[in-house]
């Protein structure tokens, strides 16, 4: 599976005083994570942080260029992506944009369908998988319980099934 070079991490959804600051929407594993890179790319065209905090679960921050409410205010909904190559995961982890698109397996090997999207929850992010040869979807919890094994190089996510998934 080729791995895109720029995820989508959030979302500009307001401006935040009147210096042009933004706050945005994280949509990485938290805003502190978010708040660590040193540029964004909006509409096609790399920005750079100049500086970024968290602040009630959001990020506010201040982008190069971006110096009064209006120029933010232009800004407002607009999606922002980070360069894969500016992230720092630690041994094991992976984006989860890199398993949509992975082939789903149980444990015995049986091809259940395809990872096609990823549901948040507030227990647990849910794997939708799709197309196997039952034509069934099915939803499957993000835990350790039933994801055995996630191989981002090969795209084979092995999971454990019970009755009724």
């Amino acid at each position: 599976m080729e791995k895109k070079q720029y995820l989508e991490a959030g979302k500009i959804i307001n401006t935040h005083g009147v210096k042009g600051e933004l706050k945005i929407e994280s949509w990485l594993d938290s805003p502190e994570f978010f708040s660590s890179f040193p540029r964004l790319f909006s509409k096609g065209k790399e920005v750079k942080i100049l500086s970024a905090r968290v602040h009630k679960g959001f990020v506010i921050a201040r982008l190069e260029g971006i110096d009064d409410m209006n120029k933010a205010m232009e800004l407002k909904n607009t999606v922002v992506s980070i360069a894969r190559t500016d992230a720092h995961l630690p041994e094991g982890a992976y984006f989860l944009a890199d398993i949509i698109g992975a082939k789903v397996i149980d444990e015995s090997g049986q091809e259940i369908g395809i990872l096609s999207d990823i549901e948040e929850t507030p227990s647990s992010p849910l794997y939708v998988v799709s197309g196997g040869q039952d034509r069934e979807e099915h939803l499957i919890p993000a835990v350790p319980e039933f994801i055995k094994a996630v191989d981002v190089e090969n795209g084979v996510v092995t999971v454990h099934l019970i009755e009724g998934m």
